[in-house]
């Protein structure tokens, strides 16, 4: 549905077709990578053609000689722990799986859908004048020359008062994972618009204190 990406890659660099059924015609259609308009989270199933389309099956291009990138987030501290000494694809991927595990809750426990919201870009200008306020503000240079801001800090250092941080935030059976801000959890009976209220509110206070308004990534029925 959507260009998914994490650790710094996406499916864009290596995604070459896919194939898809349309709901209403009923009939099979192929797209390339430039008929997909893969942007950040972004496709034009997500958009121009919202709702037509079930995807059946998708062929990517991977190279035969891996290109290995331990930069982003904690991958390369995970592989030192691990004792990784030769770095190899079944490596990361261990690395990757290792740290998703800690930090994100389990569907079949807790209900929840992932990363709630989109990790924002903003310009190089407005990321120097975040940083000289918050020295710890986390951000990776998009190939744009724009910084990709961590939704999960920004979330994790707001909250509802200035004392009360969101992470491991909880009213009624609505809160934010206590590991990971960024994924609403629920708790058992908390009804939609109950999670969607605290959306809104994470989403608010992250405006106030940082001037960044977040985007939601889960689809709003």
């Amino acid at each position: 549905m959507q260009n998914i990406g994490a650790y710094g890659v996406e499916i864009r660099e290596v995604f070459h077709e896919l194939t898809a059924f349309h709901r209403l015609e009923k009939t099979i259609h192929t797209f390339r990578l430039e008929d997909c308009e893969f942007g950040y989270r972004d496709s034009v199933f997500k958009n121009k053609y919202k709702d037509q389309f079930v995807i059946i099956e998708v062929t990517y291009r991977l190279n035969k000689i891996p290109k290995y990138n331990t930069s982003y987030g904690a991958i390369q501290q995970e592989l030192d722990k691990m004792g990784v000494k030769e770095l190899s694809i079944a490596a990361i991927s261990q690395a990757v799986i290792n740290i998703r595990t800690s930090k994100l809750p389990d569907p079949a426990v807790i209900g929840n859908a992932g990363s709630f919201f989109k990790n924002p870009s903003i310009s190089k200008d407005k990321f120097q004048e975040l940083r000289s306020k918050f020295q710890k503000i986390v951000g990776y240079e998009n190939k744009d020359g724009s910084i990709k801001l961590a939704a999960a800090w920004l979330i994790e250092h707001s909250g509802p008062t200035d004392s009360v941080s969101w992470k491991g935030f909880r009213r009624g059976d609505a809160g934010c994972h206590q590991e990971q801000a960024l994924v609403l959890v629920n708790f058992g009976r908390a009804l939609g618009k109950e999670i969607y209220d605290l959306s809104e509110a994470i989403r608010q206070s992250v405006v106030d204190k940082f001037g960044v308004d977040l985007e939601r990534e889960v689809n709003l029925i």
